[in-house]
């Protein structure tokens, strides 16, 4: 039934919807398919396919759009792009089991979380290794850097807790505890807060970065993975339901579920703020969310298992 109702959505749109979007690229890691798909959100087309192998998952682009980075677990390594040729231009062993991963804002820095390590691996992109560790909680997995790039989040899932490190000393200097099974997090464009979706509580914590505390929870889906924030509005995938819940950011009230593809991970809200992009691991497929009136305005087709989890658009 979902998929009938996506197929009317994309149908009614037409070419209207085409060209809308500012001229961004999503980078789409496809965990079964060992690749990442490269999507032109101006034309709704997949422009290309890249190999990466190791079941990748986790992805970042770089400010200036000039490098993506892709985490494989299962090759334990850390694939650099450059990604204007779409060309693989290195690959860095990271050791462990690769996830999240964060980029600094000056592109000097990269950030990966080892899922096995308890250690956040901080690597030095221009040589192409890794410089220095970071221990924080037990299976960190989604990580997120300050707009100022003073400060690094690491979601600790098997620890509850988010991790605070000053990138300076490389310390950690905060420990917050949210919900059940911290996943990905997500940091405002002021550095003031931060959200975190909690798998196992099915809810998003609220963090308030400058008194590093909890400041309220927002009731999501069934197992929550992460949270793009757009038109005063966060939008959280829930994987379980199919759905994206909406909710206002200054009352933190839920305003509405939105029904996309099946098993939803990563979300990504465009640089306009007008459209939230969705990867759908089930569904193999990207919908495409009109922030503003909050509803599905289209489909993208991409690889097998999408996950698209960091920082996936291209800008």
């Amino acid at each position: 039934m979902r998929a009938i109702v996506l197929a009317a959505a994309v149908a009614s749109i037409g070419v209207a919807w085409i060209g809308k979007v500012s001229a961004e690229e999503a980078f789409v890691t496809n965990q079964l398919g060992d690749s990442l798909t490269v999507v032109d959100l101006a034309t709704a087309q997949a422009i290309a396919t890249i190999g990466i192998g190791g079941k990748p998952a986790g992805v970042a682009v770089t400010l200036d759009g000039r490098f993506a980075y892709v985490t494989s677990p299962d090759a334990r390594a850390l694939t650099v792009i450059d990604a204007a040729t779409r060309q693989v231009t290195g690959r860095i062993d990271v050791g462990g089991g690769p996830l999240g991963v964060a980029v600094a804002p000056d592109g000097a820095t990269v950030y990966v979380a080892d899922w096995y390590a308890a250690a956040v691996r901080v690597i030095n992109p221009r040589e192409q290794r890794v410089i220095a560790s970071i221990a924080v909680g037990a299976s960190p997995s989604g990580l997120a850097v300050t707009a100022d790039g003073r400060f690094l989040l690491s979601a600790d899932r098997d620890d509850d807790s988010i991790s605070v490190i000053d990138t300076a000393t490389r310390a950690r200097q905060a420990v917050i505890k949210v919900g059940n099974r911290p996943f990905g997090v997500t940091v405002d464009a002021e550095g003031r807060r931060a959200y975190t979706a909690n798998v196992g509580s099915n809810d998003v914590s609220v963090i308030d970065l400058a008194n590093n505390s909890e400041l309220g929870r927002v009731k999501s889906g069934l197992r929550p993975y992460a949270v793009a924030l757009a038109q005063g509005r966060g939008f959280i995938t829930d994987q379980y339901d199919g759905t994206v819940t909406v909710f206002d950011l200054a009352t933190l009230k839920p305003i509405k579920r939105i029904a996309v593809g099946d098993y939803p991970e990563g979300i990504a809200a465009t640089s306009d703020a007008k459209r939230i992009i969705v990867a759908n691991w089930e569904s193999n497929t990207l919908s495409i969310i009109d922030a503003v009136e909050l509803k599905v305005i289209g489909e993208i087709k991409v690889g097998d298992g999408p996950r698209a989890f960091g920082a996936f658009l291209r800008r």
